[in-house]
C-alpha cells in the first residue's frame, strides 16, 4: 500500500447545511433577534423602576389578584388538557369510526381560529341568553362572566398541544410489546401504567407545559367570556394591557417580567422531570 493512500484524507459525507460555525452563528443571531433581544429590552425597561416601586408594582392587590387567577386557572386548565387530551389522543390513534378525520381536523381548530373570535363564540354558547347557557342559568349554573368562563377558554386553546404532542408517540409504540405483556399474564391497567404511560409521560409532561405556557399568556378569548371583574376575574395579561393604556410601561413590563419569570421556571420544572424520566428508562432498559 502506498503512503499515497495511507495519508489520504477521509470521504467526508456531504451536507446539506453549511459548516458548523456558519451554522451555529446565523442560529444565533436569529435567536437574538427573535427572542433574546425584546426579553432584554423587557429587563431594561424594568430596570427604571427602583426596588420599592418594582415590588409596588408586582405586589398591588388587583395585580396579586390576577396572578392567583392567572396561575390557577392556566394550572387546572393544563392539567385537565392533559388527561382528556391523552384520551383523545388514543381514540384517534387505535380506533377507526366514522368521521375520524373530521374530529382529527377539529382539534387543530383553536390553532386557526383567531383568539377574538374563540372568545365571541364562547361567550354566545355559554352566556346567559345563549345557547347553551340560556338552560344552565335557571338552574344556578353560570358559566361566562366569571371564573368558570377564565377556565373554559383556557382549556379550550390549550387542547391541541397535549394531543399533538401525545399523538405522534402513541402511533410509534409497537403494539408487539402490548401483546407481550400480555401474554406474560399483564392485566390492561398494568399494560397501560408500565409499558404505555412510561414511553407517553415526556411527551405528555411537554404538551402540559406548551398549554400551560400558552395559557398564562392568553389575552384574546379570555376577555370576553371572563367578566374582567378586578379582583374576581381579570387576568394578569388584562392588567399589563390597563398599564400600557395609562402609559405606565415601566409598571407594565415589571407585571410582565414576573409572567416570564412564572412560565420560565415552569418550562425548567418540565424539562428537568423529562431528563429524569429519559434517565430512569435508560436505566431500566
Amino acid at each position: 500500500m502506498s503512503s499515497m493512500t495511507l495519508f489520504a484524507p477521509r470521504h467526508q459525507p456531504a451536507r446539506v447545511l453549511p459548516g458548523f460555525h456558519i451554522t451555529l452563528g446565523f442560529t444565533l443571531a436569529y435567536l437574538s433577534l427573535i427572542v433574546l433581544i425584546p426579553l432584554s429590552a423587557l429587563v431594561f425597561k424594568t430596570l427604571h423602576l427602583t426596588g420599592e416601586q418594582f415590588w409596588q408594582a408586582v405586589t398591588a392587590p388587583r395585580v396579586v389578584a390576577s396572578y392567583k387567577l392567572t396561575l390557577g386557572a392556566s394550572l387546572i386548565a393544563a392539567t385537565v388538557n392533559a388527561c382528556f387530551g391523552m384520551l383523545l389522543a388514543w381514540v384517534l390513534v387505535r380506533y377507526q369510526f366514522f368521521g375520524k378525520k373530521v374530529v382529527d381536523a377539529l382539534v387543530d381548530l383553536p390553532f386557526a381560529l383567531p383568539t377574538a373570535v374563540a372568545g365571541i363564540s364562547l361567550t354566545a354558547l355559554l352566556a346567559g341568553n345563549g345557547w347553551i347557557g340560556q338552560y344552565l342559568e335557571p338552574l344556578g349554573i353560570q358559566l361566562a362572566f366569571n371564573r368558570n368562563g377564565v377556565l373554559i377558554a383556557l382549556i379550550f386553546i390549550g387542547l391541541p398541544f397535549v394531543v399533538r404532542t401525545v399523538q405522534p408517540i402513541l402511533e410509534d409504540i409497537e403494539k408487539e410489546l402490548e401483546e407481550a405483556a400480555t401474554c406474560l399474564g399483564a392485566t390492561r391497567w398494568q399494560t397501560f401504567s408500565r409499558v404505555i404511560f412510561p414511553a407517553l409521560a415526556p411527551a405528555l409532561l411537554t404538551g402540559f407545559a406548551m398549554a400551560f405556557a400558552r395559557a398564562i399568556g392568553e389575552y384574546g378569548s379570555v376577555i370576553f367570556i371572563a367578566g374582567n371583574m378586578p379582583m374576581v376575574s381579570e387576568i394578569t395579561p388584562l392588567i399589563i394591557i390597563s398599564k400600557l393604556e395609562q402609559y405606565d410601561y415601566a409598571g407594565a413590563t415589571a407585571v410582565a417580567l414576573v409572567m416570564l419569570c412564572a412560565a420560565f421556571l415552569m418550562l425548567l420544572l418540565i424539562n428537568g422531570l423529562q431528563a429524569w424520566q429519559r434517565s430512569r428508562s435508560g436505566a431500566s432498559a
